[in-house]
């Protein structure tokens, strides 16, 4: 399948090419939201996520920073909860530039507490560095999923019918990407009750996304741009193309559709889901246009 990639995804691949094969205990690595390896009991596997915010590109010096620091765990449990996994133990590094080592680094863990006790996660250790840059917050994070539901973006098929939760665009403008709640709740309700073919957060955009996902599926993709669920105000290029949204999307047999959104009605009813369109052929893709999503290596 021939696709013109973002240039981030590019780069990571060219990265992983210089990297030794995975061993036999990898069954999910570079690709999928989460690394996922295989555990010491035969239930459970490991899942693996490290991720980082950079003042400047995920957040401004106004910000608060307890926000800060529920963004920069919170962007992890979204990964982990896109796998169909549980959140278990976090590693923190933080590198402040001068006179962020007092009030705001305490700001900053208060807001990690608070995401620790709300998810069920320990912080467990981490780093402190002084730079002269701009600050950098890196989170690396264990969770475990049984190796039934574990869920990763490569197992779609065509056919399969393509769902989002919650409202898409204008997250920057709304605060949204500051104090988001992850889906992992609702991540793990549906693995529980369905078959989930595959699923991501979206946080980089659906139109960067969406078509990450098909790729690694091995399928096309169709949408319907006026179904997108639009936060007030948001256009449809911006719920398309702004990214920061950490909602999920996933695709489910089309036998299972109509029951997953009865179910999810009565269970969910304040979190929108939003059936926006379907995995084609490898040869079509259609619905997104020329918007891109996110990309941290674009001009």
């Amino acid at each position: 399948m021939k696709v013109a990639r973002n240039r981030e995804d590019a780069v990571v691949a060219r990265l992983a090419r210089l990297l030794p094969a995975p061993g036999g205990d990898v069954v999910a690595g570079i690709g999928d939201d989460c690394a996922a390896v295989k555990g010491p009991g035969r239930g459970n596997l490991i899942l693996l996520k490290t991720d980082c915010v950079v003042e400047g590109r995920h957040f401004v010096v106004k910000d608060r920073a307890s926000d800060v620091g529920w963004k920069a765990v919170c962007r992890a449990v979204s990964d982990i909860a896109a796998c169909g996994g549980q959140p278990r133990s976090a590693l923190v590094a933080c590198a402040v530039r001068a006179g962020q080592e007092g009030a705001w680094l305490s700001g900053c863990y208060r807001g990690i507490a608070k995401a620790a006790r709300t998810f069920g996660f320990d912080v467990v250790g981490g780093e402190l560095a002084r730079t002269e840059g701009p600050a950098v917050i890196t989170v690396s994070m264990t969770g475990d999923v049984e190796k039934n539901r574990l869920v990763r973006r490569s197992g779609g098929r065509p056919g399969d019918v393509l769902f989002v939760t919650g409202v898409l665009g204008g997250s920057l403008a709304s605060g949204w990407h500051l104090r988001f709640p992850p889906r992992l709740e609702q991540a793990r309700w549906l693995v529980k009750h369905f078959r989930v073919r595959a699923m991501m957060d979206l946080s980089d955009g659906l139109a960067a996304d969406l078509p990450r996902l098909a790729v690694a599926s091995g399928t096309g993709y169709s949408i319907e741009p006026g179904l997108l669920p639009r936060r007030r105000g948001a256009t449809v290029a911006a719920a398309l193309g702004d990214g920061e949204d950490f909602e999920l999307l996933f695709a489910v047999a089309p036998r299972d559709a109509a029951r997953l959104s009865a179910a999810w009605k009565r269970r969910w009813p304040g979190i929108r889901l939003t059936r926006i369109g379907r995995l084609e052929s490898s040869a079509t893709r259609a619905g997104i246009g020329p918007v891109h999503g996110f990309d941290h290596f674009a001009d």
